[in-house]
């Protein structure tokens, strides 16, 4: 895990690493990541930050903790890498797309193009002990990341904030929805994306609310083989 930015997050929330509890998720890392299997790769746990600047960010999609798989997590929230069979929860967040934007479904489950077009893909904890979701939570991650949620909330372009399933509309809290839109719906996973995920149109319904912002919609449609994005 690097301890800078490339992009304009450093100045937004840098100074957070220097903090004491941050001091301390730094050392549980490091001997997480030296006496068990952890997810993500070192390289990738701020993965979100890294591909979605600040001043680029139009949508908030809120998380839990990565996916806890050999290979799956990549640090973008309900993405898995190239390769990788595709996660229920993921299924579901394409059957959704296709019924809302008719976009074919693909054979991957990496959601990088969203996030190059500014929908930050954030987990609440962004590391996790292999085969034990939620082993990293209450380490100091979430303080972190709630500090990147109230910095866009202060910020004068407005956000559309994704929450699906109780764990993101927690965070609604922090938010100020007379200023930035607000997205709720069940989480997509198979245990509850039949009380109301399923035709919610989240994509279309983003899309039109930027447009209203004079936004650029999101091209939400993805390659149907990751090859043919490369």
């Amino acid at each position: 895990m690097a301890d800078a930015f490339a992009n304009d997050w450093q100045e937004i929330v840098g100074g957070e690493m220097e903090k004491s509890y941050f001091q301390e998720l730094k050392q549980f890392l490091k001997e997480e990541y030296e006496q068990q299997r952890v997810y993500p790769p070192k390289p990738l746990i701020m993965n979100a930050l890294y591909t979605t600047p600040y001043r680029k960010t139009k949508v908030v999609l809120i998380g839990q903790d990565p996916y806890h798989g050999e290979g799956q997590a990549h640090g973008l929230s309900f993405s898995v890498r190239p390769g990788v069979n595709v996660p229920p929860s993921l299924k579901n967040i394409f059957k959704e797309l296709q019924e809302d934007l008719g976009h074919p479904v693909p054979q991957h489950g990496c959601l990088q193009p969203w996030a190059e077009q500014g929908v930050l893909l954030l987990n609440t904890v962004l590391t996790v002990r292999a085969g034990e979701p939620q082993s990293h939570q209450g380490k100091g991650w979430e303080t972190f990341t709630n500090e990147v949620i109230d910095q866009l909330n202060l910020r004068e372009e407005p956000v559309i904030f994704l929450l699906w399933g109780r764990s993101a509309q927690a965070k609604k809290e922090r938010i100020d929805t007379s200023r930035h839109a607000v997205l709720e719906s069940p989480h997509p996973s198979p245990f509850s994306a039949n009380r109301g995920f399923f035709g919610s149109r989240p994509f279309s319904t983003i899309n039109t609310q930027l447009e209203s912002w004079g936004m650029d919609p999101i091209d939400w449609e993805l390659p149907v083989t990751w090859e043919e994005s490369t």
